[in-house]
């Protein structure tokens, strides 16, 4: 898959992937850098906590579909981010996914929704 090769292409680290059991279409992606103006870096660095962990699994008909993305680790609150983890982003949904999205694209734009929505 081009976007995994692209992502691991980075030089800024601003995420990393690892394949869950060899799937191209199951991905956990640390997500290494939010914005440190916020409160979230704040409670990371008081936490000595490195990554926000995710889960990305990707439907057959990617990139037509959005992927299906959730937070695994550490458990965060408000915002965009629901109970158990799931992300409630209009950018993932039906309607509000385009297929010239990225993944990197979704990332940046997922970690900038944790400082809007005031996430901790």
């Amino acid at each position: 898959m081009k976007e995994l090769q692209d992502i691991r292409k980075l030089s800024d680290h601003f995420i990393t992937v690892e394949l869950v059991d060899d799937s191209l279409f199951d991905w956990n992606v640390k997500l290494h850098q939010v914005d440190k103006d916020s409160t979230l870096w704040q409670d990371m660095k008081e936490t000595n906590t490195e990554y926000i962990l995710l889960n990305l699994t990707f439907p057959d008909n990617f990139p037509f579909s959005p992927p299906f993305m959730r937070v695994l680790s550490p458990r965060l609150e408000n915002g965009y981010v629901l109970d158990g983890g799931a992300i409630c982003m209009e950018l993932l949904t039906p309607r509000g996914w385009s297929s010239a999205y990225t993944v990197e694209a979704v990332m940046r734009q997922f970690a900038a929704s944790l400082v809007k929505g005031q996430v901790r």
